[in-house]
C-alpha cells in the first residue's frame, strides 16, 4: 500500500473519480493530471479493471499522486484495494466494518453521508473526513447549515461538484471536493486530447490558487 500524503492533499484538495475509464489511457491520463498540479485520484472499485488500475497507479505515480480505490462497500472491496495498494479508501455508505478496519490499519477512510445524523456517526466511527453525497441535489449553502453545530466536521462535497461550482463549496466551508465525469469526459479521452485534458485540469488548479488568494 501506498502511503497518504497528506502534505499533497492539503495542497490540492480536489479528488478526481476515475469511474470507467479504459484501461489502456489511464496511465496517459494521471500524467496529464500530475503535471497539471492536482494530487489525488480515486479509482472507483465498481470499475472494470480497478485493481490494475490502482497497481498501476499507485508503482507509476506513488510518490507524485495520492492514489485511492472508491465505491468500496464491503471487506471483500477493501482487502482488494489495499492489495492493489490503495492508499486512502472512499465509500459512498456508512459501513461501521470498513471504517474500523481503516482506522485500525491507520488508513485514511472517507465514507459517504447525507445527513447530519449520518455525518456525525460517520465522524464519530473515525472518519479521516466524510464525503458528503450525494451532493448534486444541494446548494453549497447547506454545508454552512450543516457546519453550524458540526463545526468540528470536515467535509468533501461529491456528486454534482464540477470545475464550475466546486469553489462555491469551499466558500461554505468544505475542506475538500470530489469530482468525477467533469474531470474525464468520454469524447476527449476517446479522442486522446491530452492537451483538452490537461486545459481541464490546468483551470480547476488555477481556480482553486486563485480561491486560496482571494480568502
Amino acid at each position: 500500500m501506498n502511503k497518504f500524503s497528506f502534505d499533497l492533499f492539503q495542497q490540492m484538495p480536489v479528488v478526481g473519480i476515475m469511474r470507467n475509464v479504459p484501461l489502456e489511457h489511464i496511465q496517459s491520463i494521471a500524467g496529464v493530471y500530475q503535471r497539471s498540479g492536482l494530487t489525488c485520484l480515486e479509482i472507483t472499485m465498481n470499475s472494470p479493471g480497478a485493481e490494475d488500475a490502482i497497481m498501476l497507479l499507485s508503482e507509476v505515480f506513488g510518490d507524485k499522486l495520492n492514489i485511492g480505490a472508491g465505491t468500496v462497500c464491503s471487506i471483500a472491496d477493501l482487502e482488494k484495494a489495499i492489495a492493489a495498494g490503495a492508499g486512502f479508501i472512499v465509500t459512498p455508505i456508512i459501513s461501521e466494518e470498513v471504517i474500523s478496519h481503516c482506522v485500525a490499519q491507520h488508513i485514511p477512510i472517507f465514507p459517504g453521508a447525507y445527513t447530519p445524523s449520518e455525518i456525525y456517526k460517520a465522524w464519530s466511527l473515525g472518519a479521516t473526513m466524510v464525503k458528503l453525497f450525494p451532493a448534486g441535489d444541494m446548494k453549497p449553502s447547506r454545508l454552512k447549515e450543516i457546519l453550524a453545530p458540526l463545526n468540528f466536521v470536515s467535509l468533501m462535497p461529491t456528486g454534482g461538484v464540477s470545475p464550475e461550482n466546486f469553489t462555491h463549496w469551499f466558500a461554505h466551508g468544505a475542506k475538500a471536493a470530489g469530482m468525477g465525469s467533469y474531470l474525464f469526459p468520454k469524447d476527449i479521452i476517446a479522442a486522446q486530447d491530452w492537451t483538452a485534458l490537461g486545459n481541464i485540469y490546468t483551470s480547476v488548479v488555477e481556480k482553486y490558487r486563485d480561491f486560496i488568494a482571494g480568502t
